[in-house]
């Protein structure tokens, strides 16, 4: 009766947490008593529950906390990018289409050059497309501040059920040492169930003790749990990146950072490997094809001519690299400088440069591939560029110091219009090649183009080319005065097609001329209807400018504006259909070994109701031995009366 009305309760107990998180299904392990042994045999003598089992699986619940930890990571990952999948791709309100319209509005202004109103338009189209490299930032800089508060959510989660876990790492060692046979296997259960929520925002290693405790390690095996002790992670800000948050350790009270790519798995993981390989890449790459565009625009602007004969100035406002100074670093150092010199070769990744010593001087680590380029002090010194970006090493500097270099970051945060003066729009270009009304040949010259801003604006207008006969020809500089290439008197053979170059600017002599011709570059005055340099600055929206590597020449690039902005949604776009389909699969696979899990160790209502009937027949049955046995009983006390 007693073994029966213990099976009862504990099917009683398995009834009643059918549907607690964590539980898992009980049993009684009945064993038979010794038998008495009589001349006529062993009879036995009923029935001891020698405990009470949890049925569990070791293997399935290590793989469940293991499927479980990947799947709550890449389903973390896959939400949190589709945000910015979401904003980039944004058909009407991503940078591409404001791009256009800028471009298109150019293209107008090439048509009609003389237009204030086409000029206008155009500068109101620049201003749309800056508000939407900003506003596409600017979003991101909210994401990156929700995701702050997203870390240290998840990082006070894990402390918290680390300290949950050391508190029942000492009620388990202690029920195990009074009844050594018997386990708790309520409390183990708890426990389990909280390294899986444990799990779920951190992939952790676990190792089981004899005296019924755990350890858990996480990143590079810091200690997280050690017997009735709970160490503790703490968000704080990056060494290296103040406006980031890192995982630090703490041990003994101070804060010891962690490697970042050691933490994987769960919520964390997949907050910081967002962060690092998808948010901050993709914010870089939104600001390469804005600093590209605000420069590009600004340097064709600057060779041409505006509305009131003046040299183009700055169209837009094109950011600077950002600079970051390590928190350890020497109080005494300075901050290397970093300008852009070429645009078409910058790449999207961030820089570490590190300072070793006088001797060893400079390492240079690019942060996308971890490509390491030494420097020696004097190089640095003086100046050296790479990727498109120039750095001069600070004045004072000391042994270990550490600088983060972010040549795009602000690309799209601190793009601007610089002018709403529609004239400042530099649409002709500032010379023009004419011949004289007095020749006679068939010579021709081309109005000209300007490859640099000229060296002299006091010059640039004053050139003079005379033939001396039909193949020979000197030029000369009228304000100087002077010839510009070699001494007095020297003559030019011009190939056919030849081309003339001289302070910036570029002009070609065809045809063919006689003795006498004049040709003269002279200042494009009164050019409101030249339309040289817009037409430049239009085709600026089809010319490869960015993508450019070591190899290529100076200014060329494998893309365009808005094919770099392509590339970026692609990117994005490619990235978050991988993990939308490896989440789904991953939570699939992760689902499958829960049900495998529950198959052994879930509670099954019929099951149980089945055994309350068996367990209900059983005492009935010994309640009815007994009382045969207390009739048997009476009635030998009957005879002996």
């Amino acid at each position: 009766m007693n073994a029966a009305q213990l099976g009862i309760a504990t099917t009683e107990h398995n009834i009643a947490n059918a549907s607690t998180p964590g539980f898992s299904r009980q049993q009684t392990l009945p064993a038979a008593r010794l038998s008495q042994q009589t001349g006529s045999g062993f009879f036995g003598q009923g029935v001891d529950v020698q405990g009470v089992t949890r049925i569990y699986d070791q293997y399935l619940s290590a793989q469940v906390l293991q499927e479980q930890s990947q799947a709550t990571y890449l389903t973390a990952y896959h939400t949190a990018l589709k945000q910015i999948d979401n904003l980039v791709a944004d058909p009407t309100a991503g940078a591409s289409p404001a791009m256009q319209s800028f471009f298109d509005a150019m293209s107008a202004v090439a048509n009609n050059p003389e237009s204030v109103p086409a000029r206008q338009t155009m500068l109101g189209n620049a201003q749309f497309a800056v508000n939407r490299f900003q506003a596409i930032d600017q979003r991101m800089t909210d994401i990156v501040n929700g995701l702050n508060t997203q870390i240290t959510n998840s990082v006070n989660a894990v402390n918290s059920y680390a300290q949950q876990i050391s508190v029942l790492n000492v009620s388990i060692k202690r029920a195990i040492a009074a009844v050594p046979v018997q386990q708790p296997n309520d409390l183990l259960d708890q426990r389990d169930q909280l390294i899986t929520k444990l799990n779920q925002e951190i992939k952790t290693t676990m190792l089981q003790q004899a005296d019924g405790t755990v350890s858990i390690f996480v990143g590079n095996g810091q200690s997280l749990v050690i017997n009735d002790q709970a160490m503790s992670l703490q968000a704080t800000a990056s060494l290296s990146d103040p406006s980031k948050l890192d995982i630090s350790y703490l041990r003994n009270g101070q804060a010891l950072a962690m490697q970042q790519s050691s933490i994987q798995g769960g919520n964390l993981g997949a907050y910081l490997t967002f962060r690092d390989q998808s948010l901050e890449p993709t914010r870089n790459a939104l600001g390469r094809v804005a600093l590209g565009l605000a420069t590009r625009i600004n340097q064709q602007n600057k060779l041409g001519q505006d509305l009131n004969g003046a040299l183009g100035g700055n169209l837009l406002t094109a950011a600077v690299p950002r600079v970051i100074q390590n928190t350890n670093n020497a109080a005494a150092s300075g901050v290397p400088t970093v300008t852009i010199s070429d645009v078409s070769k910058l790449t999207t990744s961030d820089y570490r440069l590190t300072y070793n010593s006088a001797a060893a001087g400079y390492t240079l680590l690019r942060l996308s591939d971890n490509t390491v380029t030494n420097y020696t002090a004097a190089a640095l010194a003086a100046g050296s560029t790479v990727d498109g970006i120039t750095i001069t090493a600070p004045g004072t500097v000391t042994a270990g110091d550490s600088f983060i270099i972010r040549p795009t970051a602000n690309g799209a945060r601190d793009i601007a219009v610089a002018t709403n003066d529609p004239a400042k729009i530099a649409a002709a270009a500032p010379m023009r090649g004419t011949a004289a009304t007095t020749n006679t040949g068939t010579g021709k010259i081309t109005a000209g183009t300007v490859s640099t801003v000229p060296l002299n604006a006091s010059i640039r207008n004053s050139v003079t080319i005379s033939f001396i006969d039909a193949t020979h020809f000197t030029v000369n500089d009228t304000t100087a005065p002077a010839v510009l290439v070699g001494a007095p008197g020297t003559l030019y053979s011009p190939a056919a097609g030849a081309t003339l170059t001289y302070n910036g600017w570029t002009v070609q002599i065809t045809g063919t001329p006689v003795t006498g011709d004049t040709f003269s570059v002279a200042s494009n005055t009164n050019a409101v209807g030249d339309n040289r340099n817009a037409l430049l600055m239009s085709s600026l929206q089809t010319s490869n400018l960015l993508g450019g590597d070591a190899t290529s020449a100076a200014g060329v690039g494998t893309t365009s504006f808005l094919g770099a902005y392509g590339q970026l949604v692609g990117d994005v776009g490619a990235k978050t259909s991988e993990l939308s389909v490896t989440s789904l699969a991953q939570t699939n696979m992760a689902a499958q070994t829960v049900a495998a899990q529950q198959a052994v160790s879930g509670v099954n209502l019929d099951e149980e109701a089945a055994n309350l009937m068996r367990y209900q027949k059983a005492y009935q049955a010994a309640a009815k031995a007994m009382q045969i046995a207390n009739t048997m009983f009476d009635a030998v006390l009957a005879i002996g009366r």
